[in-house]
């Protein structure tokens, strides 16, 4: 099983933290529109991955709600021509509050939309304008609220270790979720990334730094919180009741092949790895003349590994270490042992994962079990 990720580069306004690939301006849309059906068209017939069923397609961006309805069930319908996507397929469509209302939300749901991934990020005024949300507090409640009515399935987005966010209001958050019965939710710490304009701001000490110290108190106060309210924790950032865990990015996290179309987007195959050009007028102009304008890396065996190692380590099912090579599974095992005594690690058998203590470490642990290229 294969997966699909659409990715539309609009938004209304810009989040200071952001470093995806977007633009505020939405001239173009139809034009985008068009050429991302092409290159459906084009890499369905390149021999990429190979044509296998495809279990998830996933609406990102950018803020994909800012498409018009039509424009979205146009490329699900495109989709379905050129791809052999099962019936059961989980569609995923990123929106924010501010673009959900009752017609919009059985127009998507009609359109094919089974689940909604909702940028909400905080249910409190003063984080969102320090983020540079486009919606405010009531927007973010009345919104899911509103989507809740017509989908079962749906994901938010919570950021902790916002300077300024007490233990109190990051715990305010999470319960408005809950009391909400919002079955699945991502949460982030904030991150500056770098020429980002946050990262500006802070450097010319316009807006306070993180916290590194105080986010890993949220992230563990998190841990616990929806631990007790039967979450289940199966990625780092990632929370789910029974049942609700994205069937998308757990196929990503598997090294499961998927097609990325659209300016920026991704693609994979198992054995290397294919990227778009992030510029929507040069994405346009070259699929126009007939050609996908990506760049490509061949993964060695040595890379293949350690992405392995990475992924695997940020999920609840770890490191099978019974999957790897031979030299490569004794020299993990070895550099385990210091991150076992530390409290970091667990090893059950072949399968070693973090303790909660180990997730503040998680990229640094990682990096310990690498291989050198």
């Amino acid at each position: 099983m294969a997966g699909i990720y659409i990715h539309i580069p609009f938004c209304r306004q810009a989040c200071n933290y952001c470093n995806f690939h977007f633009t505020t301006s939405l001239h173009y849309k139809k034009q985008l529109v068009d050429a991302i059906e092409r290159e459906m068209q084009l890499a369905g017939a390149g021999g990429f991955i190979k044509q296998q069923p495809v279990a998830t397609l996933y609406f990102g961006g950018g803020t994909p709600s800012l498409l018009e309805t039509d424009a979205i069930a146009h490329l699900l319908e495109q989709a379905n021509r050129y791809y052999p996507v099962a019936d059961d397929a989980e569609i995923t469509l990123e929106a924010n509050p501010d673009d959900l209302s009752a017609a919009q939300l059985k127009a998507w749901k009609k359109a094919g939309i089974n689940r909604l991934s909702i940028g909400v990020q905080s249910f409190f005024e003063e984080d969102l304008r320090w983020m540079n949300r486009a919606h405010n507090a009531e927007q973010a409640r009345q919104g899911l609220l509103l989507a809740l009515n017509d989908f079962e399935n749906i994901t938010i987005d919570l950021i902790y270790g916002v300077p300024g966010l007490s233990d109190g209001r990051w715990r305010q958050n999470v319960e408005t979720a809950l009391e909400l019965g919002v079955p699945h939710l991502s949460c982030y710490a904030l991150t500056i990334e770098p020429k980002t304009p946050l990262d500006k701001m802070i450097r010319k000490h316009e807006k306070n730094d993180i916290d590194a110290g105080r986010q890993s108190e949220q992230f563990l106060l998190l841990m616990n919180w929806l631990k007790d309210a039967g979450f289940e924790h199966y990625e780092i950032s990632n929370f789910a009741k029974p049942g609700f865990r994205s069937r998308h990015n757990s196929a990503y996290w598997k090294g499961v092949p998927y097609w990325g179309f659209g300016p920026s987007a991704h693609s994979f195959n198992g054995m290397a790895r294919r990227w778009n050009v992030a510029s929507n007028q040069k994405y346009i102009h070259a699929i126009n003349e007939g050609n996908i304008p990506f760049e490509e890396e061949i993964l060695t065996p040595v890379q293949r590994f350690n992405e392995y190692i990475m992924i695997a380590l940020r999920t609840a099912e770890g490191i099978d270490t019974a999957l790897l090579p031979e030299m490569g599974k004794k020299y993990v095992l070895e550099q385990a042992v210091k991150h076992t005594r530390r409290g970091h690690l667990q090893q059950h058998g072949s399968v070693i994962w973090l303790t909660n203590e180990g997730k503040l470490y998680a990229d640094g642990i990682a990096a310990d079990l690498f291989l050198d290229a």
